[in-house]
Order: structure tokens, then C-alpha cells, then sequence
């Protein structure tokens, strides 16, 4: 087959052409398929700091439920951006709320996945309990005396809800205070981390 040789008005034409699909392709993605986030606050040391990227897998939620020990983006409660987090339910000073306020908030938070639908969870020393049995968590910040290090009465997580916190123990704003979250409100599982170039991989 003989390939032609395009004239100079046709390849800047195709030029142009490939360029709009290829930025239409790359939209596509961000907003259906993987997004990129950064992270804003500390909650999440030593797993990830300020300042660092990850990328989030949007379309998966679609098809499974989140695994516990998965970091997950999702919009929380509105009781959760109040300047003091607002349980959905009266609860004891030691127990974890077991209901979040009804309005999604619009804003974007990233936490990991600790407990699930039917599983019993209370906090010991910013370890979880879940069903009983203290969690493998290697993972997290020593939670040093912080307000919700040391829940011990247990709550059941309502069906089809979440339970998050943050691996900074001490120093995370988490479903400990405004309750666990419907599937419906998590945009998908942080999967991998691209910046800053020294902590590149998986999560």
C-alpha cells in the first residue's frame, strides 16, 4: 500500500483535530475514570502528607463495595464541616457516633476505610476494635491523648454505610465524630500516589 503525503493545510488541520481528541479523551478520564487530588491537611501521616498527589479510581465504586483498609475520596456529612463536627444522634461522651447529620456536604475528604456494614467498632488508644478484635495497624500515628484515642462503647455500622478515619489518629477529623457514610457519598479509592517524585507508588 502506497501511503500519501499529506499537503501542509491538511496536517495542520489533523494536527489540530488529534490534539481536540486527545484533550477530550484526557477530560473524559479525570471526570469519569481517574482523577488527581491533593492532599490538604495532616490527617493522613505517615500514609500521606501535605502536599501530595494521588490518584483516584471513580469507576470501580460503581461495581464493588470499598475494602476495609482501602483509602477512599468521598464528600462527607454536612456535620462535618461545622467548626465543631456534628453527630446525626445524641451520643455518650465514650462512644463513636453511630449516625451521620442527612446532607452530603460538597466539599472532598480522604480517609481510609476501617469498618463496614454490620461490623461492631470502638476505639482503644486510636486502635479500632472491629467485631471484637483489636486491628493490625501498622500503619498509623500514635493518637497521643486526643480526643477520640479512647471510645469503648461500641456502635454497629448501619447497612450500606462506612466507617473512615484518618491514619493520624490524634489528629483527624473522622467518622469517629460525625458517623459513618453511604456508599453513595464515596467518588472512588485512592490507588496510587505521583507527587512528590520521592514517594511515587501505589497505595
Amino acid at each position: 500500500m502506497i501511503l500519501k503525503t499529506l499537503s501542509r493545510g491538511n496536517s495542520v488541520v489533523e494536527f489540530v483535530l488529534i490534539v481536540l481528541i486527545a484533550l477530550a479523551l484526557a477530560f473524559g478520564i479525570q471526570a469519569f475514570v481517574v482523577k488527581p487530588y491533593r492532599i490538604p491537611s495532616q490527617s493522613m501521616v505517615p500514609t500521606l502528607v501535605i502536599g501530595q498527589r494521588v490518584l483516584v479510581d471513580r469507576l470501580g465504586n460503581d461495581f464493588e463495595n470499598p475494602h476495609i483498609g482501602e483509602i477512599v475520596v468521598f464528600h462527607p456529612p454536612e456535620g462535618a464541616v461545622n467548626q465543631d463536627p456534628t453527630c446525626g444522634a445524641s451520643i455518650k461522651p465514650t462512644q463513636i457516633c453511630p449516625t451521620p447529620t442527612p446532607q452530603e456536604a460538597s466539599v472532598n475528604f480522604i480517609k481510609r476505610v476501617v469498618a463496614g456494614p454490620g461490623d461492631t467498632i470502638s476505639i482503644q488508644d486510636g486502635h479500632v476494635i472491629r467485631n471484637g478484635k483489636l486491628q493490625k495497624e501498622s500503619f498509623i500515628a500514635a493518637c497521643a491523648g486526643g480526643s477520640g484515642c479512647d471510645l469503648p462503647t461500641p456502635i454497629t455500622v448501619p447497612a450500606g454505610h462506612w466507617f473512615m478515619m484518618g491514619d493520624n489518629r490524634g489528629q483527624s477529623d473522622d467518622s469517629r465524630f460525625w458517623g459513618p457514610i453511604p456508599k453513595k457519598w464515596i467518588i472512588g479509592d485512592a490507588f496510587a500516589t505521583y507527587w512528590p517524585i520521592s514517594r511515587i507508588g501505589g497505595l
